[in-house]
């Protein structure tokens, strides 16, 4: 099998290149290399994406390509020139215009433009959408995989990680929203190792790349089996945190996989259902708990969260 990556030194298109190593197929990761070097066992083939594509990413006789790019220019030219291989996008649950549903449509408006997500990160979603569409009327067979969150060692988010490494600190846990809020997360090896069925087979369709959908409490239950831990967790509702500006989501002074609701009921709450009974084989969260424990965060401060918790209570005497 011969693969081309477009990228392969970060996160997940690293991880694919990785594995795809060890099945062993020939892997050439096409990229900068300004992220790092690209897997041991695979070739670079050097490419900065605003240029045009080296020669030998059209003449490589590719099986299958897999992309991850959010820019429209960046896949325009990459399926040109890749015009026999067959296409593995993966793009995101962002593309969905009603994030209180999880339902597969409607979407977005596609955006064909590249936009600076710095200046406008409301543009990802259209650009994925311009992205998947182009891919689908380009490629002689392609499959597009939608993931929600992708955790597990080596994310650069710090969204999943605060979790495993709050819990396993112990004391009093600042939880938000409601025990019952149904979230989802899927681990980066496991999104990687179904994107390779999906190569390998040249599965075509539009699947979303999910995990398992579960109530908040029952995940930070399994990711505090994981690290050991028993947690003593005080849940916090939306309203208060809102009001004390508290971040959903991601970044810093964030609760990271918390979200408003109901806006935000559907947007991990997914069904993985298709996608396993294409090849996706999802993992207990508990095995992927301790292997974040290393991993960056950025979310809210030890500090910030004694804050709230001391404000919390003091409202409720």
């Amino acid at each position: 099998m011969k693969l081309l990556v477009l990228g392969g030194t970060r996160f997940l298109s690293r991880e694919v290149a990785t594995q795809a190593v060890a099945r062993g197929w020939d892997v050439t990761c096409a990229c900068r290399g300004a992220s790092g070097p690209v897997p041991e066992g695979a070739t670079h083939l050097p490419w900065d994406r605003t240029d045009a594509e080296p020669a030998a990413v059209a003449d490589g006789g590719w099986d299958a390509v897999v992309d991850v790019s959010r820019l429209p220019s960046q896949v325009l030219s990459a399926v040109a020139a890749t015009s026999h291989a067959h296409w593995v996008f993966v793009s995101t649950v962002s593309v969905y215009a009603d994030n209180a549903s999880p339902a597969m449509e409607p979407l977005l408006d596609p955006i064909t433009d590249d936009v600076d997500l710095a200046v406008d990160p409301e543009a990802y979603g259209g650009m994925k959408v311009a992205c998947e569409q182009i891919v689908q009327s380009g490629a002689p067979s392609s499959v597009v995989a939608r993931p929600g969150l992708i955790v597990g060692p080596g994310d650069p988010t710090g969204r999943f990680a605060y979790w495993p490494q709050r819990l396993s600190r112990g004391g009093e846990v600042l939880a938000p929203g409601r025990p019952d809020d149904v979230v989802q997360v899927i681990d980066v090896r496991d999104l990687a190792a179904w994107l390779l069925v999906l190569a390998e087979a040249r599965t075509t369709g539009t699947y979303d790349a999910v995990g398992a959908p579960v109530p908040f409490s029952e995940l930070l239950a399994d990711v505090a089996t994981g690290v050991g831990a028993e947690p003593d967790l005080t849940w916090v509702d939306q309203g208060f945190l809102q009001k004390h500006g508290v971040a959903p989501w991601a970044g810093d002074g964030s609760l990271p996989l918390w979200l408003p609701r109901p806006e935000y009921d559907g947007m991990l709450a997914h069904d993985p259902g298709p996608a396993e009974k294409a090849g996706l084989r999802l993992r207990p969260l508990a095995e992927t708990a301790p292997d974040c424990l290393d991993s960056p965060v950025t979310a809210l401060t030890p500090e910030r969260e004694a804050e709230l918790l001391t404000a919390w209570h003091a409202r409720r005497r």
